[in-house]
C-alpha cells in the first residue's frame, strides 16, 4: 500500500507520502506554489496507513485548512480519504489516496482477466474493416490485452467463478474488525431526559442508543476547556470545544455504531458552589454543540459515584444501556486526569492534576488515551502511578513483624497503638486484645486524651491490661501512657501499623463508602499526623515494638472488589 496527495487543480504529479514518516511542503519545487503567503515549511504531514489517514500540522504564519477546520500555527489535525486540504488561505487544494501494490494477492486466477472487462466473442468485420489489411499473426507472448480478446469465454467464466470462491473462502476466514459491524438493533432514546439517583446525575440525550462499544470521555479538559483561559470556568458560559477534531470524532464514533458517553465529576455541586441547573444547562449547550447524541454521567459528590471508583461505570452497564452487555475490549476512556509529569510535553509545563482519569480506565479494564493522544495522534506521554495500588495487596501476607512475637501476655500490660487515622487500629485491637479481656480505651469515644489515660490508670490497677487506640505521632503524646504503665509497674509495648498515608486515605474511602454514619477523616488530620509523625523507638520507654501490617479480610466478594479499586488520583 502506498499514500499519495494529490493536487486538486493538476497543478503537479502526486506526492508519496511514507508511513509513519513526517513530510514537511510549503512554497517550493514540490508543490510549485510560489504564494509569498505560503511557507516554505507551511506544513507537516504524517500518513497512518493502518487507519487511512494523514496527520496535518499547521507550521506557517497563515491558516491551513481540513474541510471547514482552520488550523494555527501549532494545531493538528486528521485528514480523511474524501476530505480537502487547502494549503493557505483556503487556496491551492489536496486530497489524498491510498492505492493498494499492484501485486496485490486478490488477482488470484484472473490476473490478466478482470471481471469488469471479460473477454468478448469475435464480432464480424463490419464493411470498412474488409477494405483494411488483413492482421498479423500474434506474437508468441500476448499482451494482457491481446490475452482479453482471444481467450475462450467458457474458459474466462469458469475461470472467473473459481476466482470468487477461492475470494469468499478466504474472507470468510478473517472476521470483520468489530468497528464495520453494523449497530445493534435497538430503540433510540426517545427524547432528551434528566435522572437523580442519590449523588448521580445521568442525562440522556435524544437519539442516544445502546451498544456493546462505549467510547467515554471526560468532559473539562477533554471535551471542553475554558473560554477565559482560566484553569476553573468564571461563568456558566465560559467554555470552547477543546480541540477543532473533536466533533469530527466523535461524529464518527457515532456512525461506526459506538455509543459516546461523557463520565463528569462535579463536587461543587453537593457543596454549593454549582447550580445544578447551570450546570444542566451548559452540558446541553455542549452536547447541542457538538451534534452527536450522549449521555452524560455526573458524580455530584463524593463516594461511590465519583471517578475512579466505578459506581457511574457500573450504571452504565448495568442500568443505562438497555439490557446490552459492554465490550470492555472494544470500548475506550478518553481523560486528562492521566498522572503525567511536569514538562510531559513541549509547551505543557504543568503537570496533570490528578490521575483519575487514568485509574477510572484501569478500574473498569478500559483502553485509555489521554486527549492529545486520541483526538491528536501525539506519542504516549509519560505518567505515574500512585504509589498504592490495592490490587496488589495481599490476603494472605505476614499480619506482624517480628513473626514469631506474642499479641497478648499472660500478665498485665499497656499496649499503645501508633498509626495513621484508617490504618486498621480499631479492627486489629478488638479482634486480637480486646476479644482476649484487654479494657479498650478511644480518644475518639472517650473524647480527649485525659480521659483515656484516666481509664488506663484504672484498669491497671485493677490489675486488667489496656489497648489504648490513638494515633500517638509524637514523644509527647506516646510519654503519656508510658509513665502511666511505669506507675502501675507494668511493661508498655508499642504496636506500629505500618499503613501508609495513600493507604490510609484508600481505607477511609472504603470506610466511607461501606460504613453508614462513618464520619470520615479529612486530609488536613492525615497530613498532620504525617508532619508530626516521630518513629517509635525502645528508648523512649517501650518494652518492645510490634509492626503491625495491614493485611484486609473479606467475605464480601462485592466488598474486596470495591476495596481493590483505586479510590484517590
Amino acid at each position: 500500500m502506498r499514500c499519495l496527495l494529490v493536487s486538486q487543480d493538476k497543478r503537479h504529479s502526486p506526492i508519496h507520502l511514507p508511513d509513519g514518516v513526517t513530510v514537511i511542503l510549503g512554497r517550493g519545487p514540490e508543490t510549485l506554489v510560489t504564494d509569498k503567503k505560503c511557507s516554505r515549511r507551511q506544513v507537516e504531514l504524517l500518513a497512518n496507513y493502518a487507519y487511512r489517514s494523514v496527520r496535518v500540522t499547521q507550521r506557517g504564519v497563515n491558516p491551513t485548512s481540513v474541510e471547514e477546520i482552520h488550523l494555527r500555527c501549532g494545531d493538528s489535525t486528521t485528514l480523511q480519504v474524501g476530505e480537502t486540504l487547502w494549503l493557505v488561505n483556503g487556496l491551492y487544494p489536496y486530497g489524498i489516496r491510498f492505492e493498494e501494490d499492484s501485486h496485490s494477492p486478490k488477482k488470484g486466477l484472473l490476473q490478466f482477466f478482470s471481471p469488469s472487462h471479460p473477454p468478448q466473442k469475435k464480432r464480424k468485420e463490419d464493411d470498412n474493416s474488409k477494405a483494411q489489411p488483413a492482421k498479423q499473426p500474434k506474437a508468441a507472448s500476448p499482451s494482457e490485452d491481446e490475452a482479453e480478446d482471444d481467450v475462450d469465454p467458457l474458459l474466462y467464466e469458469k475461470l472467473r467463478q473459481l476466482q470468487e470462491t477461492a475470494i469468499k473462502a478466504e474472507e470468510a476466514c478473517q472476521p470483520s474488525p468489530p468497528s464495520q459491524q453494523p449497530p445493534p438493533k435497538v430503540a433510540a432514546h426517545p427524547g432528551d431526559s434528566w435522572e437523580e439517583h442519590g449523588k448521580l446525575m445521568l442525562f440522556t440525550k435524544k437519539g442516544v442508543v445502546p451498544s456493546s462499544q462505549i467510547a467515554g470521555f471526560d468532559l473539562d479538559g477533554t471535551i471542553i476547556t475554558t473560554q477565559s483561559g482560566k484553569v476553573f470556568p468564571i461563568s456558566p458560559d465560559d467554555w470552547r470545544i477543546l480541540y477543532p477534531e473533536v466533533p469530527r470524532k466523535l461524529k464518527q464514533l457515532h456512525n461506526e455504531g459506538y455509543k459516546v458517553v461523557i463520565f463528569t465529576n462535579q463536587l461543587g455541586i453537593s457543596r454549593g458552589r454549582l447550580r445544578p441547573e447551570v450546570f444542566k444547562a451548559k452540558v446541553e449547550a455542549v452536547i447541542e454543540r457538538l451534534g452527536v447524541p450522549i449521555q452524560v454521567f455526573v458524580a455530584t459528590g463524593s463516594g461511590i459515584y465519583r471517578k475512579p471508583i466505578l459506581g457511574m461505570w457500573d450504571h452504565l452497564c448495568k442500568k443505562a444501556n438497555g439490557g446490552l452487555a459492554v465490550s470492555v475490549e472494544q470500548s475506550v476512556y478518553v481523560g486528562d486526569a492521566a498522572g503525567r509529569p511536569p514538562n510531559w510535553a513541549p509547551g505543557h509545563k504543568k503537570k496533570d492534576f490528578s490521575c483519575s482519569d487514568r485509574l477510572f480506565a484501569l478500574n473498569a479494564r478500559l483502553p485509555f488515551r489521554t486527549p492529545e493522544e486520541y483526538f491528536l495522534g501525539w506519542k504516549e506521554a509519560p505518567f505515574v502511578l500512585p504509589d498504592f495500588d490495592p490490587r496488589a495487596l495481599d490476603t494472605k501476607a505476614q499480619l506482624y513483624d517480628p513473626p514469631d512475637a506474642c499479641l497478648t501476655s499472660s500478665v498485665p500490660e499497656l499496649v499503645l497503638s501508633v498509626g495513621f487515622p484508617a490504618a486498621g487500629k480499631s479492627t486489629f485491637l478488638k479482634q486480637h486484645l480486646v476479644s482476649a479481656g484487654y479494657v479498650y480505651a478511644n480518644r475518639d469515644t472517650l473524647g480527649s486524651w485525659q480521659k483515656c489515660v484516666a481509664v488506663s490508670r484504672a484498669a491497671l490497677q485493677a490489675g486488667k491490661s489496656v489497648a489504648v487506640d490513638n494515633t500517638n505521632p509524637d514523644l509527647e503524646s506516646r510519654q503519656r501512657y508510658i509513665e502511666c504503665a511505669k506507675e502501675a509497674g507494668v511493661p508498655c509495648r508499642c504496636f506500629l501499623f505500618t499503613a501508609s498515608l495513600e493507604q490510609a486515605k484508600h481505607n477511609n474511602k472504603f470506610r466511607e463508602m461501606t460504613e453508614k454514619g462513618h464520619v470520615p477523616v479529612n486530609d488536613i488530620v492525615l497530613n498532620s499526623y504525617k508532619n508530626k509523625y516521630v518513629e517509635p523507638s525502645l528508648e523512649e520507654g517501650f518494652s518492645e515494638i510490634l509492626k503491625i501490617h495491614f493485611v484486609p479480610h473479606f467475605t464480601d466478594p462485592q466488598l474486596e472488589a470495591l476495596y481493590r479499586q483505586f479510590s484517590e488520583g
